[in-house]
């Protein structure tokens, strides 16, 4: 297996593709905020084993295509459903880290076509927790049970991004109400939660997939946050028991 890069063209942007061609159906991973599909990268080597596996990188990050102005996260889930349309995918699993939990779901509300199946892997924002100063200290408390190999490429991230891009991105993860849109996703859903995550509480990982429809919830032991990054193999683990029950 090789991991390459496979872009396709979506409402006049380039949005970036990296890609682990396994013989089964498709995984879509949706990076966070204010960063890109780097961090996701570990995790589409394994799910490549098993799964047609993609990141993307949204509009305005990493090494796709800048719009003149960040977009707002109806616009973000607009191009990720696009993105799925162009690259001829049909309903795959659309996987969310963080910030792109939410992108996903607003996604799948929206364009039902665009997945059979959710995964979210530290859902945010705690509706406790929505303000810009109670963010970004959960993000300095956490960010202590990160692997500090993810920080250059955070340093990376944040300067393709730009200072705007980074700040819009973290501004409309604060003021989108999640909580309203999980009871109207109709596919199901697989809740990730580190025990360690200091960015999503154990009550709101619990009221999240409360409030899915078809939703469960699964905490994996002695992680924080990013759980596709520090443990790519047990998040790809727990992503094919969760899709051999939905096939089955």
């Amino acid at each position: 297996m090789s991991l390459h890069r496979q872009d396709h063209t979506v409402g006049g942007l380039t949005i970036a593709g990296h890609r682990e061609r396994g013989p089964g159906s498709a995984v879509v991973c949706v990076h966070g905020a204010g960063v890109s599909s780097r961090e996701l990268l570990p995790l589409i080597e394994v799910l490549g084993e098993r799964h047609d596996a993609w990141a993307i990188d949204l509009p305005g990050y990493g090494a796709s295509g800048k719009p003149e102005r960040p977009l707002t996260l109806p616009a973000l889930a607009d191009m990720v459903a696009a993105w799925v349309e162009a690259a001829g995918l049909e309903r795959p699993c659309l996987l969310g880290a963080s910030f792109g939990c939410q992108v996903v779901v607003d996604a799948a509300v929206r364009h039902p076509q665009a997945a059979a199946s959710l995964v979210l892997a530290g859902p945010t924002v705690d509706p406790h927790g929505r303000s810009l100063w109670r963010l970004a200290g959960q993000w300095l408390r956490n960010s202590r049970g990160e692997s500090p190999h993810m920080t250059p490429l955070n340093i990376a991230d944040y300067r393709d991004a730009g200072l705007r891009g980074v700040l819009a991105a973290f501004g409309e993860s604060i003021r989108d109400r999640v909580e309203d849109k999980l009871p109207l996703v109709t596919v199901p859903a697989l809740v990730l939660r580190g025990d360690r995550d200091r960015m999503v509480p154990q009550p709101w990982a619990e009221e999240v997939a409360r409030l899915l429809p078809y939703g469960r919830l699964v905490v994996m032991d002695g992680l924080a946050h990013m759980t596709p990054y520090r443990d790519p193999r047990g998040v790809a683990q727990r992503v094919e028991d969760f899709l051999s029950e939905v096939a089955a």
